[in-house]
């Protein structure tokens, strides 16, 4: 099996993961890295040849990006203080513990070299806790800040790891320095990230083409990313500001074409890269192997040891911060999502799981210093990271759904329900008003001005049967039934079409193209 065949099994895999996972109750990351494990014990299966510095920029972008577009910038400002204090907090707190526990119990460890250690498994990755998290049910304020954790903290964690790296390569190390580097990384980034989303909003309505505006949404977080990193940036931090940018601004409500074309293709893209990050990290296994050869006890043991501090480190903090963000919340009385019992505090700490880009800082790990020494007890962090990684994705991984059910944490599905029939009142009352102007503006007969004044309410009940009467709800499932019929029997006509124009692509002299557009035209109209 060479390199491409192994990327098609990955991709082959990735598919199939999602509803093998569904059916079983599990994650379909986790499942991944399970499948990346077997790949990687089996002889005939080569190692994977990825330079380690493009593992982030080819898979962290487009799975940020994605991430993104399920959000938006309302909840990442009504949620600041407790994503503050997991993104950003949590990390140093994570990355000190770490590296106090990583230099006392390797011998010889440069506490610099603990403090990458510390940095590169201190992120909780963003694409599995909102892979896990996102299909369990969980209460939407939980996954609102897992989301904006692991978005937010692999920003501080990848500028202290590059902090680390060059103290340990270079031998030097300045804190006024560091600081200043860590700040202008953060301007930098935001600048880039505006920057680079205004000219892509602008960009988008002049191409007026939903193919080209959907090919330009897969090469803006690239963009970003690489600019942000040219200019010495965060390229996530940047990739995070131009998404949010286009989600608050670049969205046409009329434009339902792009919209729909636009959701599923990021959804195949969010599950093919995903299960391809995934499975790349079962796949590096063979790292930790070839390092723990002959070395067994000890390095399960430092492993042990680093595993044990970032597992119980995030309860320790988790418990003391999510109090203060509820005492904090009663005193503004602001509309801040967090964590309501205890139960939900120990979902949170479970969902700490570890994924993408502490493999890929690990693989980045230099060979050498600057003077030509081997960088210092290199094979102990790797295996170490590695340890961090496979238990904290494989064990809370798998058991995370057990754990959801048995401390019952679901969705507060009545308060849902609630937000929706509200929408659905919305847009009913949006839809009737507009039909008033159009009525003073237009003489419409009667018998069809009163069926689109019943249309405006379908828009509502549609959405939300509840908003009505109990006679207009009647009345409404009537319709529907009927409108269900109709339907049916032109779907049956629709495809009949289709067929038939289908048919006319294999005979003689006919031209593929007007086939395909005419198709095309049908296909439209079956969404209608």
């Amino acid at each position: 099996m060479d390199q491409l065949a192994l990327l098609f099994v990955l991709l082959l895999g990735a598919v199939v993961s999602v509803p093998v996972g569904d059916r079983l109750g599990l994650p379909a990351p986790v499942l991944m890295t399970v499948f990346g494990i077997v790949l990687a014990l089996l002889e005939f299966v080569p190692n994977v040849e990825v330079p380690p510095d493009l593992i982030l920029p080819a898979l962290l972008p487009p799975l940020l990006y994605a991430a993104v577009r399920r959000t938006s910038w309302r909840q990442f400002a009504a949620n600041k203080r407790p994503i503050f204090l997991l993104a950003v907090a949590l990390v140093f707190v994570t990355t000190a513990a770490v590296a106090a526990v990583a230099h006392t119990v390797v011998a010889g460890l440069p506490i610099a070299a603990a403090v990458a250690l510390g940095a590169l498994v201190a992120p909780p990755d963003p694409v599995a806790a909102t892979a896990v998290a996102g299909r369990l049910g969980l209460p939407r304020r939980l996954v609102s800040i897992l989301e904006g954790e692991g978005l937010f903290n692999d920003v501080t964690a990848i500028v202290l790891y590059h902090i680390a790296i060059s103290a340990v390569v270079s031998g030097t190390f300045s804190a006024p320095e560091a600081a200043l580097d860590l700040v202008l990384s953060a301007v930098v980034a935001v600048a880039v990230g505006v920057v680079l989303g205004w000219v892509a909003n602008r960009l988008m309505s002049l191409l007026d083409d939903a193919t080209l505006q959907i090919g330009l949404t897969l090469l803006v977080p690239y963009g970003s990313y690489v600019l942000a990193e040219e200019l010495h940036g965060s390229g996530v931090l940047a990739v995070l500001t131009t998404a949010l940018f286009l989600a608050e601004y670049a969205s046409d409500a009329d434009d339902v074409l792009t919209r729909l074309a636009g959701h599923t293709f990021w959804d195949v893209v969010d599950t093919l890269i995903t299960g391809v990050a995934f499975g790349l990290i079962g796949l590096e296994l063979h790292i930790a192997l070839r390092t723990a050869s002959g070395r067994w006890g000890e390095m399960l043991g430092l492993a042990a040891a680093v595993v044990a501090v970032v597992v119980f480190v995030r309860l320790a903090w988790l418990l003391p911060a999510t109090w203060l963000a509820r005492r904090m919340h009663r005193k503004r009385d602001q509309d801040e999502e967090i964590p309501t019992t205890w139960r939900e505090t120990v979902v949170m700490w479970w969902s700490g799981m570890r994924g993408v880009a502490s493999v890929a800082l690990v693989l980045a790990i230099p060979l050498e210093t600057d003077d030509g020494a081997p960088f210092p007890h290199r094979e102990e962090i790797v295996f170490i990271a590695f340890g961090v990684i496979m238990t904290t994705l494989l064990l809370q991984g798998l058991t995370l759904p057990w754990l959801v059910k048995r401390l019952g944490v679901q969705a507060d599905s009545e308060s849902e329900k609630e937000f929706e029939k509200q929408l659905a009142l919305r847009a009913a009352r949006a839809a009737k008003q507009r039909f008033h102007e159009i009525e003073k503006d237009e003489e419409l007969p009667e018998d069809l001005a009163e069926q689109l004044r019943r249309r405006a309410l379908d828009i509502g009940l549609r959405i939300s049967p509840d908003i009505g009467e109990e006679e207009r709800r009647e009345a409404h499932r009537q319709r529907v039934k009927q409108i269900r019929k109709i339907r049916r029997i032109q779907g049956e006509m629709l495809s009949a079409a289709r067929h038939e124009v289908l048919a006319a692509r294999s005979e003689p002299g006919s031209d593929p193209e007007i086939v395909d557009r005419v198709l095309r035209h049908l296909d439209v109209r079956s969404l209608r």
